[in-house]
């Protein structure tokens, strides 16, 4: 008790009484005490197990945040099956200045995007809302708190072959497209077609194909002349030589934009990565949504 004191610089009666209200408090005996000195319990041997886990925890805190090494960069994404999004992503990462990041971008589905930024597993979920799902999302968004900021409207578009008789053609209909598969995102078990990722689907498809990952769209459109409606917009991902993009005639449109939790702040990495998502964007051609 006397080398205990000296350590934490207060008087051995002082300490001997702080011992005894942690014990009064806990309602254990930490310490038997008697003429030859004190030793610890069974609770106490326990208490100490517990104690030296707290006081670990601390010390990784102070190494954490104390450390005058600049910090780990973080930032975290989920999104809808959007190559923009991916590509806005990279530019992110390739512009930052440090030596020690971990990023994470998830594509995934609408329901799981809006529960991740809700449980701040992710900072920024893109998204978009049409006038057929804006009402249902929107109301979603509101109950947990998160917040829609627009990016920019995009006429719908499908992603057929370069082989597909349709691929010279200024515009195709939901007609035209009947003959071929209509490839589409799963959305679970619980989802609906107002969290489809598809502005506007046939009414009926003989043919119909539901996948989890864009790679495997892409190579269901080539190899089996499938077709999927998209924003349009697509990079160097898409494969040129044996996909394209043809505009769908309809009047449909899609409000691509990200979504925040309002009771959050943005990280220096999200912040920039959202410069870099409009940058994209406007370098595709598309006006931006102030």
């Amino acid at each position: 008790m006397n080398e205990a004191s000296h350590e934490l610089y207060v008087s051995q009666p002082a300490l001997s009484s702080s011992v005894k209200e942690l014990e009064n408090e806990l309602g254990i005996e930490i310490f038997t005490r008697s003429s030859q000195g004190i030793a610890l319990t069974v609770d106490g041997a326990e208490f100490l197990t517990y104690a030296r886990q707290v006081l670990d925890q601390a010390s990784l805190l102070e190494e954490r945040y104390k450390n005058a090494k600049p910090r780990k960069q973080l930032c975290s994404v989920s999104t809808q099956h959007y190559m923009f999004a991916v590509e806005a992503f990279v530019e992110m990462i390739n512009s930052i200045k440090s030596d020690e990041y971990e990023f994470t971008i998830r594509e995934t589905r609408t329901k799981d995007i809006i529960n991740q930024v809700a449980n701040m597993l992710s900072e920024i979920g893109i998204i978009y809302l049409s006038d057929f799902n804006k009402d249902v999302i929107g109301k979603m968004l509101r109950e947990k708190h998160l917040e829609f900021h627009p990016l920019f409207r995009a006429p719908l578009h499908v992603f057929i072959s370069r082989n597909n008789p349709l691929a010279g053609k200024k515009k195709v209909t939901m007609d035209d497209l009947k003959p071929f598969p209509f490839i589409q995102y799963e959305q679970g078990e619980e989802g609906s077609f107002f969290f489809a990722e598809e502005a506007v689907w046939p009414e009926y498809s003989p043919k119909q194909i539901n996948v989890t990952d864009r790679a495997t769209i892409l190579n269901f459109i080539i190899g089996l002349n499938g077709y999927t409606v998209c924003t349009g917009i697509d990079n160097g991902d898409l494969n040129n030589e044996k996909i394209v993009t043809v505009p769908l005639d309809t009047d449909e449109t899609m409000l691509v934009g990200w979504i925040t939790n309002e009771r959050a702040k943005l990280s220096k990495a999200a912040e920039n990565y959202l410069e870099k998502l409009k940058s994209v964007v406007a370098d595709h051609g598309y006006n931006l949504i102030d």
